[in-house]
């Protein structure tokens, strides 16, 4: 089994993976963190751009570390439907890049749902 980047528990397979093949859409705004989470782990850019909302998505993600990086965990604090099409989902994801200190981030996201498919707006860091 190769384990999630999102939950090491749980099999890519059956999580993020049928997510980033775009087998499935994410049916819940936490559902689509913890897959933009992996897509981050597994440097799949195009899958990030794709659900990251048309008003507040960049031309590109950057992802020039992705060879040096490892992630060490996601953890999920909290996530609340704010309406009927947005949530907010709470988070403290790390990672270390080479030799450098691990980096935590910690982030409330925002996220809304359109056509029935969740996207990433943006974030405040509390």
């Amino acid at each position: 089994m190769t384990a999630c980047p999102c939950d090491p528990k749980r099999a890519y397979a059956d999580c993020c993976g049928p997510l980033h093949a775009g087998v499935r859409v994410a049916d819940t705004a936490e559902a689509l963190m913890r897959s933009r989470y992996s897509a981050f782990a597994l440097a799949n850019a195009d899958y990030l751009l794709a659900t990251w909302h048309a008003s507040t998505r960049p031309a590109v993600v950057a992802l020039d570390d992705a060879a040096t990086t490892r992630w060490l965990g996601l953890d999920v604090r909290h996530h609340a439907m704010t309406g009927a099409d947005t949530a907010q989902v709470e988070f403290v994801a790390r990672w270390k890049v080479g030799g450098s200190p691990a980096v935590r981030l910690h982030e409330r996201s925002r996220f809304l749902r359109e056509g029935g498919r969740w996207f990433y707006l943006d974030g405040e860091f509390p």
